[in-house]
């Protein structure tokens, strides 16, 4: 007998309720070698009601938006079961520190962003539970699909020569998207049933049926619980298989059906606005260091004691580029007298940049630490220089990486949901 079903006979006994029990605590569904219970599913709705009324869409009807809810918990709960026997876990110190970003971008302290959180009716503890759960499925997903999704040089310069000629990032592209998902392998049948679903849901849409509340009802994509709405993107960040659909689109258009391996997609032009592009500069320094390394000898407090005397004999006359050659640890800069020559944003570690950012020109800094060991730091010149070409290739093949992992993602999910075992008792829906 599948392990899955031993589970659940056993927990469909365990939660049998007696007389007068809550029905908080009745099964909704089984996924795999978990439950999903009323109380969970509730407390998600009130979740995503609030959103749906904060966004000021109109509510789908209550068995709707459950059952829409419900799909996302499963969603959740098979991934985090993959993730677990993947050996995934985030570590408190992890967490503390994703919840410590989180605050410092909205300007707070954690103290106060824990506050606002309460003044909100939402517990810390629930924030973080949600917080190590997408953490967890980012990584999980980096895993299985970020990984395997490769961009060769030959697509970038592909992209260029053909969507880059539609104005770029010029303009910005608000869709609503609804899908009807089709299994791997369907048979003519299903394909047909989903067609025919399709075809009625673009008719809805072209008699004036609110778009958002038609993707909330029928939509079985992610976005289905915000009105299907995709938010603005440039051209380079839509789906590649909508592309061509949306250069020929007029403001308020509803697409023919559009076909995909993981299902049939209308989509919506809800909006257009312009936007500009121009040269891209960036700021190059010229840089030098010196290195000591920690070891069994040589601890931080040995090595910070041996880079202050160094900057001491700088200071009296002697040549940094000497020092470095006879004192440095970065044996490929030492021979070049510590140079690292001229280098980019983002071509050194956070802390180096950081500090060397804040030198005047021929300053030395105090000793820093990276996590290649301790650094004397001395810039010599900076420049201003056009870095559109190199910029624009890495744009290109960011923004078709993120194509082929949205796409990669749409399948890998729709796969998971198909093998996994789910059991829903719709008669509690």
């Amino acid at each position: 007998m599948k392990l899955a079903l031993v589970i659940f006979l056993f927990l469909r006994c365990f939660f049998i309720a007696p007389v007068g029990a809550q029905v908080l605590d009745r099964i909704v569904a089984i996924v795999e070698e978990d439950v999903i219970l009323e109380r969970e599913l509730q407390n998600e709705v009130a979740i995503i009601s609030q959103r749906i009324k904060e966004s000021k869409t109109m509510m789908p009807p209550d068995y709707i938006l459950r059952k829409q809810v419900l799909d996302k918990l499963i969603m959740d709960k098979l991934q985090r079961q993959l993730a677990e026997r993947s050996g995934i876990n985030i570590n408190e110190e992890t967490l503390a520190n994703a919840a410590n970003d989180i605050a410092r971008r909205n300007n707070m302290t954690t103290a106060q962003f824990r506050n606002e959180l309460e003044k909100q009716s939402i517990s810390y503890q629930s924030f973080l539970d949600n917080l190590r759960n997408e953490i967890i499925i980012n990584q999980l997903r980096g895993r299985e699909i970020g990984e395997r999704v490769k961009v060769t040089d030959r697509e970038v310069e592909h992209y260029q020569d053909t969507e880059g000629k539609l104005g770029g990032d010029a303009v910005q592209y608000r869709l609503g998207h609804i899908l009807v998902s089709l299994p791997e392998g369907a048979s003519a049948s299903a394909i047909q049933k989903a067609n025919s679903k399709v075809q009625g849901i673009v008719k809805q849409l072209r008699e004036g049926q609110d778009f958002g509340q038609v993707a909330m009802e029928q939509s079985e994509g992610g976005d289905a619980l915000k009105g299907g709405d995709l938010g603005w993107r440039p051209i380079s960040q839509i789906p590649t298989l909508f592309v061509d659909e949306v250069v020929k689109m007029k403001q308020g258009d509803i697409s023919d059906p559009i076909r995909s391996p993981s299902g049939v997609h209308v989509i919506k032009l809800l909006e257009t606005k312009g936007g500009g592009s121009g040269q891209h500069m960036i700021t190059k320094t010229q840089v030098r260091h010196i290195l000591i390394k920690t070891n069994e000898l040589v601890n931080d407090e040995e090595a910070k004691k041996r880079l202050i005397n160094l900057k001491g004999r700088i200071s009296d006359g002697d040549s940094f580029e000497s020092l470095a050659r006879a004192h440095s640890d970065d044996k490929g800069s030492a021979l070049n007298g510590g140079s690292l020559d001229w280098v980019a944003p983002g071509a050194l570690v956070a802390e180096f940049e950081e500090t060397m950012n804040k030198l005047a020109i021929n300053e030395i800094s105090e000793p820093i630490q990276t996590q290649f060991g301790w650094h004397l730091i001395q810039v010599l010149d900076r420049k201003q220089q056009d870095n559109s070409s190199e910029f624009e290739k890495e744009q290109v093949r960011e923004t078709i990486r993120k194509r082929k992992i949205e796409e990669e993602t749409e399948l890998w999910l729709r796969r998971l949901r198909d093998e996994g075992y789910v059991e829903i008792f719709h008669d509690r829906l």
